[in-house]
């Protein structure tokens, strides 16, 4: 099981996130824990258990969550949540490796 928690900034709303990989059938199932209203209501609606290719190996902008996002989140393009929850079950799955991201302002 990898975790990952997803600081996005001024509004406060961590989010963590648990993925599990099931080796044999592809599947990920991603627990998420999160102070957005529109994240939690977007899990509920989505359900939790993804196949792991239509989930983290997709163009930018595609796949379950985001198209989801598309049609009903406020409006918010920079918010990193999804990003986030797609990264955490790209390591699980073995499809990428894991390692830290961030966003540093330079003054």
């Amino acid at each position: 099981m990898k975790k990952l928690l997803v600081n996005p900034g001024i509004c406060g709303f961590k989010t963590l996130v648990e993925a599990s990989a099931d080796k044999e059938t592809g599947d990920v199932t991603v627990k998420v824990a999160s102070g957005c209203p529109a994240v939690q209501k977007m899990m509920d609606e989505v359900g939790d258990t993804f196949d792991s290719y239509a989930l983290c190996l997709t163009p930018p902008g595609a796949g379950p969550l985001y198209e989801y996002a598309a049609a009903h989140f406020p409006a918010h393009a920079a918010c990193p949540v999804i990003s986030g929850i797609i990264k955490c079950a790209e390591a699980e799955s073995v499809l990428a490796l894991p390692a830290e991201v961030s966003f540093t302002f330079q003054e």
